[in-house]
């Protein structure tokens, strides 16, 4: 990683996770047209369940890639985001969604143990993101219920 060299407050830090977010629920493209890759720095890395730690940009565009080929559209619901705040370059973000997998729709709280809830752990620095893990159920269609007692029957 980078040493730092510009200062950021936490409203700014705020508002490169926010328009990450924002990108995503656009087909990865941001608010001025660019790539979601833009946001990162070039040795970022992202965690994503059951991808794995993607190192560097083109190994982020790859996870992306594979994440967004299976879902159709997703939203994201800004007005509920709970904001964590640690005066320095993390920030904790934790929030719902909605959408559509390949395998079907998923929206946070139908039902109340499906997917759409989700938590986001940023490193940003520089007005870059240098480190987004992401902590979520990526079975987005709630298919996967027989390897759960407590769920078996409920798909």
């Amino acid at each position: 990683m980078a040493v730092t060299t510009q200062t950021m407050t936490d409203e700014q830090r705020k508002s490169v996770a926010l328009e990450y977010l924002k990108a995503f629920d656009n087909g990865s493209v941001t608010s001025t047209g660019g790539s979601i890759l833009d946001l990162f720095a070039d040795d970022a890395q992202v965690c994503f369940p059951k991808w794995g730690l993607a190192d560097g940009k083109e190994e982020i565009g790859r996870l992306f890639g594979d994440v967004g080929g299976t879902l159709k559209s997703i939203k994201h619901h800004y007005a509920e985001f709970t904001w964590v705040f640690s005066g320095g370059d993390l920030l904790v973000v934790e929030g719902t969604s909605h959408g559509e997998h390949r395998d079907g729709p998923w929206r946070a709280g139908v039902p109340e143990w499906g997917a759409g809830r989700w938590c986001d752990v940023f490193e940003i620095r520089d007005f870059k993101i240098q480190r987004c893990f992401i902590y979520l159920d990526p079975d987005y269609a709630g298919q996967d219920t027989d390897r759960y007692p407590w769920l078996k029957g409920q798909s």
